[in-house]
């Protein structure tokens, strides 16, 4: 046995994509309007900045698991990530989403209503750490079971700071694009948004309230569990 992650570099490139492939013929539970989003999100210009089917059904098992209720997200895009949580929150579970783009978000907003999850969505459209002071300023710190953070990375540690408050003592925080396509062992790249990530995952490795893992699923998952 391995002693290692398999990754899809693992295997001749020749069937890289006929293992992807596999893995979600045998494994992806995708209904059909998450299916109808991925497609139309993927032919726009800015497609490839939605998480992968097999991340978001990961995050639907994640929400199941901790019975999550009042869920956190940072960067919303045309609502996939959004409407696989509020597929798996129950009736009275509540999402705020936090984005900029009206274009992107009114996409989301035709799909969460299609699935019939719209009034389990708060989308605030304004600056997610302006929303997420507020959040703090009304006593909703410690009250969120789950956030996804997936937006502007030069913002990551601040948003991971801000929801280490919002999440309640065995909240889970999820950090999306931590491995970032490689760039993060490339000393070649010292943008700012690659040097963002690089120093938030250094701090994490040493972050003793949390619980950490950053999985290889799709671009870099981080998984950071408060502790109580």
């Amino acid at each position: 046995m391995p002693n290692k992650t398999i990754g899809l570099s693992d295997v001749p490139e020749t069937q890289q994509q006929s293992l992807y492939d596999y893995l979600l013929s045998v494994s992806l539970r995708e209904p059909e309007v998450l299916t109808q989003l991925r497609q139309e999100t993927a032919a726009i210009e800015d497609g490839d900045m939605q998480i992968a089917p097999d991340q978001g059904q990961f995050m639907v098992l994640l929400i199941k698991l901790i019975n999550a209720k009042k869920t956190l997200e940072i960067g919303t895009f045309t609502g996939y990530s959004t409407l696989c949580v509020a597929l798996a929150l129950p009736d009275d579970g509540k999402i705020i989403a936090c984005d900029v783009d009206e274009e992107y978000t009114a996409i989301a907003t035709r799909y969460w209503q299609a699935a019939g999850v719209a009034d389990k969505i708060q989308l605030n459209l304004a600056p997610a750490l302006d929303t997420l002071d507020r959040l703090l300023e009304t006593g909703q710190a410690n009250t969120f079971d789950f956030a996804f953070i997936d937006a502007d990375k030069d913002n990551y540690d601040a948003y991971y700071e801000k929801c280490l408050q919002l999440v309640r003592p065995g909240g889970l925080i999820a950090i999306d694009n931590t491995l970032w396509c490689g760039r993060v062992v490339d000393p070649e790249r010292q943008d700012k948004d690659t040097i963002a990530i690089r120093n938030l995952n250094q701090k994490l490795k040493g972050d003793r309230r949390v619980e950490l893992s950053l999985l290889t699923i799709s671009d870099g998952l981080t998984l950071a569990l408060k502790k109580s």
